[in-house]
């Protein structure tokens, strides 16, 4: 058998000839990202073999017939650099946390308001800690919490390691079904988990041994990968969730407390999960008397419309054109990532980028920028077409391989295939605004407030979002970015433990309205394509 050898890790494994350099990656160990789960279609996973001077290659596309050593790109800066929104919007509420200690005759009781879970030797009733654990479809953010005072004491962030298996949320739930797929996504998400525990621990200098609750905000399929539960059920008709949320489940493969709990809360559908539930509770739709649209923009379009408490629910499949991942030159929001642009009155252009210095890429905010600004300057056009090079106003159209192209440097561009791949996504997330708004016979017009959550939301501009088309003209003057309520819904669940039947009666009016089954619906997707 051929022995792989992998430079920056100095790691090598003997595979089978024939084996793929991602699979000799996976064998090893070693993280290589690959979204597409090595399809070839994603373009991510490049590699050189043998001489760092050699040709960029897809390692999902290379076979191993010899022994070969593998150069990777290094990856370890750009994740360390990635922008991930930590904080959102909240509100005030009294402090009712799950778990007290009781300390007599030289022991603590650790009470949960079931009842008595453990005990501890000494007096540690000082020490009561809680996570909040925000599981996006491609980022995690975890927030460690004092469950005495609501105080938040650190904060980390990272990829969801499962996203180098598969990116957007219908290919990932095809890989946790085949073979091992579903340990291997869990083992992944644990092991970083845990990875960022101990960060967190060390910051806030406590022992992560008093760490008794989490919380795992999350779309519905996250939370099955989350807690190793198979997600085919998801998949397909009549997509049903194995979990319903407002519940228990072990946190044994947790470096916390022996005594700990993860709670999940409750889950509105098969595609509308818990991180909107938390999202709900952070922003009190259902508490105002106007009416609101709450959308997490990205790659599981999910949104809310609330009449005067009354509230609705959707999701769409965006994909993960907003996350840059089926984009030409999309990166994550990293260092050297463009994240905004603009084309002023005398068709100049200007742009930064992340960290400074040269772009290496496009992050999903560059992106909707970039896109926005070309429909909006007339390079391209409503049908979502690159005009001719020679009619266009602003400098940088040209032609790549004979074909049309926008480019920003020599070596960072904008293809016809990229922007046909963002009508899809913006087209994806405003036809289930207009199915929602149809759904409650209403119009755009009537609209009060429009809330964009998530991290990826958070960095972007009321200006892009209306140019592209992603949200009616009507939602002018009307968007706010209301940050990562998912976490800091989460936080709420851990600080009053009212706040769970509460949600759980809630979610059980919430009206689900699935898209697919919407009269209608395929012409509001063909008309939503347009910019």
């Amino acid at each position: 058998m051929p022995k792989v050898q992998f430079s920056n890790s100095a790691t090598s494994v003997f595979v089978p000839d024939g084996s793929t350099v991602l699979e000799a990656a996976r064998i090893a160990n070693i993280t290589l990202e690959a979204p597409c789960n090595g399809m070839g279609t994603c373009g991510k996973c490049r590699i050189k073999l043998e001489s760092e001077q050699a040709d960029y290659v897809l390692a999902c596309r290379t076979t191993v017939e010899e022994d070969v050593t593998v150069f990777l790109e290094n990856k370890e800066q750009e994740n360390r650099s990635m922008k991930i929104l930590g904080e959102g919007q909240s509100f005030s509420y009294t402090l009712k946390p799950c778990i007290v200690k009781n300390y007599d005759a030289g022991k603590t009781k650790v009470i949960h308001r079931t009842g008595i879970v453990g005990t501890e030797e000494g007096d540690t009733t000082k020490s009561i800690y809680g996570i909040s654990v925000d599981i996006g479809t491609t980022t995690l953010v975890t927030t460690l919490i004092d469950l005495r005072t609501g105080e938040s004491l650190a904060t980390e962030h990272a990829l969801n390691p499962q996203s180098e298996y598969a990116q957007d949320v219908l290919s990932r739930i095809h890989f946790a079904s085949k073979d091992n797929g579903i340990e291997i996504l869990q083992t992944s998400l644990n092991k970083a988990l845990n990875g960022m525990i101990e960060k967190m621990s060390k910051t806030a200098h406590i022992d992560s041994n008093h760490i008794y609750k989490l919380v795992y905000s999350g779309n519905t399929a996250m939370l099955h990968m989350a807690c190793g539960i198979d997600p085919k059920s998801l998949g397909q008709y009549p997509y049903v969730s194995q979990l319903v949320g407002n519940t228990h489940v072990s946190a044994n493969q947790l470096t916390v407390s022996p005594f700990a709990k993860i709670y999940l809360p409750p889950i509105i559908s098969a595609f509308v999960g818990a991180d909107i539930t938390s999202g709900i509770l952070a922003s009190q739709l259902f508490a105002r008397g106007d009416t609101t649209i709450f959308i997490d923009v990205g790659t599981n379009g999910e949104m809310v419309l609330a009449r005067k408490g009354t509230l609705a629910a959707t999701s769409t499949a965006a994909g993960p054109a907003f996350e840059g991942m089926n984009i030409t030159c999309g990166m994550r929001a990293a260092e050297g990532a463009l994240e905004r642009f603009s084309i002023d009155e005398d068709n100049q252009i200007s742009y930064s980028v992340i960290g400074g210095g040269k772009a290496r890429g496009i992050c999903g905010s560059g992106l909707l920028d970039l896109t926005g600004e070309l429909v909006r300057s007339g390079v391209i056009g409503k049908n979502g077409k690159f005009i001719l090079p020679e009619k266009s106003p602003v400098k940088g159209l040209g032609k790549l391989d004979g074909k049309t192209a926008f480019f920003i440097t020599d070596e960072v561009y904008l293809t016809q295939k990229d922007v046909r791949q963002i009508q899809l996504a913006k087209g994806a997330i405003r036809s289930g605004i207009e199915a929602l708004l149809i759904q409650l016979d209403m119009t755009a017009q009537e609209v009060d407030r429009v809330e964009i959550a998530g991290s990826f939301g958070y960095h972007l501009s009321e200006s892009s979002l209306l140019d592209l088309g992603l949200l009616p003209p009507d939602f002018k003057g009307k968007v706010s970015f209301v940050g990562n309520t998912s976490s800091s819904g989460g936080a709420a669940f851990l600080l009053n433990t009212d706040f769970r039947d509460e949600m759980a009666a809630l979610v059980q009016t919430i009206e689900k309205i699935e898209l697919s089954n919407s009269e209608g619906f395929e012409k509001l997707f063909v008309k939503a394509l347009g910019f």
